[in-house]
């Protein structure tokens, strides 16, 4: 028995199937825009703080990669 939500991701998939490459990208970079909206307005912070935050927490517990150190 298929619930609605699985219904419902069904119909997404089909139609993110039926799109363009560029249509995704668009998609996803709206979808971005909006995430960023959210945050920024929960926490109740500019647009650049939020983007600021937000990279600043992306990059928290990152460890560089000893492929790109150069050996004197």
């Amino acid at each position: 028995m298929e619930s609605v939500v699985d219904d419902h991701r069904e119909e997404d998939r089909r139609a993110q199937a039926a799109m363009t490459v560029s249509e995704r990208v668009a998609l996803a970079l709206d979808l971005g825009d909006q995430d960023l909206e959210i945050f920024r307005r929960a926490h109740g912070l500019s647009e650049d703080e939020a983007f600021r935050q937000l990279r600043h927490h992306r990059q928290a517990g990152r460890v560089p990669c000893s492929f790109f150190e150069v050996e004197p």
